[in-house]
C-alpha cells in the first residue's frame, strides 16, 4: 500500500513538472519575454504557484533545448540565438520541412490539402487587411501542417525541438510587420502548394526548400542589426 502512494505521489509530482515546464516554454516562445530578458526564479515561482525547487529544474531543462541561458549567481535569461546558430538551424529546417513537403506529396487525398488550401485563402485576406497577428498565425498553421502531413512521426518529433530552438515565433512576427515580405511569403507558400496538388515530391521538396531558404537569408541579415528579423 504504501508503495502505491509513493507512485502516485511521484506521478503527480511528474505531471505537474511537465505541465510548469510547458508553461515555461510557451512563456519564453510567446515573445512576452524578449531575448536577453531575465526570468527571475522568485518571481515565476509565484506566479505559478509553485516551489521555487521545480521552477528551478524547469529552467535547467530549458536551458538544455537551448531557450534560456543560466548565468551562475546572476540569474536566467531569455537566450539571445548566435547569428551562426540561426544560420545553422534554418538549415535544417530547410531539410526537414523540404523532405516533409515530399512526403506529402506522395500521399493520396488526404485532409492536411484542404487546410493548406484555406490557409492560402486566409493568408491573403490578412494581407489585404495588414493583420500581421494573424498572418503570423498562419505562417504557424502552414508549416506544420505541410511537417505533420508528412505521416512520419520522428520527422515531427524532431522538428518540434528545432522549431523551440529557433524561437520561430518570435521571428515570423517581427518578419510580417513588413508588408512586401508577407506578399513575397504568400507566394512562396502558394508554389509549395500547387507542387501538391500535383502531387510532385520533387517540385514540392524545392518549392519548400527555396521558401525556408529565402527566409533564412533575410532572418540571418537582421542579426546583423541586433536580432532576427525574418521567417
Amino acid at each position: 500500500m504504501q508503495e502505491v502512494i509513493q507512485l502516485r505521489k511521484a506521478a503527480q509530482t511528474s505531471v505537474s513538472q511537465v505541465s510548469l515546464l510547458d508553461k515555461l516554454r510557451k512563456l519564453v516562445l510567446s515573445g512576452e519575454y524578449p531575448p536577453g530578458a531575465p526570468l527571475p526564479e522568485l518571481f515565476l515561482a509565484e506566479e505559478f504557484d509553485v516551489s521555487r525547487t521545480p521552477v528551478r529544474e524547469a529552467l535547467k531543462q530549458l536551458e538544455n533545448e537551448g531557450l534560456v541561458e543560466i548565468r551562475p549567481k546572476v540569474g536566467t535569461f531569455v537566450r539571445i540565438p548566435t547569428r551562426r546558430e540561426i544560420v545553422e538551424l534554418f538549415q535544417l529546417k530547410e531539410s526537414l520541412e523540404g523532405l516533409a513537403a515530399s512526403l506529402l506529396a506522395r500521399r493520396g487525398p488526404v485532409p492536411e490539402m484542404d487546410i493548406l488550401k484555406r490557409n492560402i485563402e486566409e493568408s491573403e485576406r490578412a494581407e489585404r487587411n495588414s493583420d500581421s497577428a494573424k498572418y503570423a498565425e498562419l505562417v504557424h498553421e502552414f508549416h506544420w501542417t505541410i511537417v505533420r502531413g508528412s505521416d512520419n512521426s520522428k520527422l515531427v518529433e524532431h522538428y518540434g525541438r528545432l522549431m523551440n530552438q529557433l524561437a520561430y515565433h518570435r521571428i515570423v512576427l517581427k518578419t510580417v510587420e513588413r508588408p512586401a515580405r508577407m506578399r513575397a511569403s504568400i507566394r512562396e507558400h502558394q508554389s509549395v502548394i500547387d507542387a501538391l496538388l500535383e502531387k510532385d515530391p520533387v517540385g514540392a521538396e524545392l518549392a519548400m526548400r527555396g521558401h525556408v531558404n529565402a527566409s533564412s537569408l533575410a532572418a540571418a541579415r537582421g542579426t546583423d542589426a541586433g536580432a532576427p528579423t525574418d521567417a
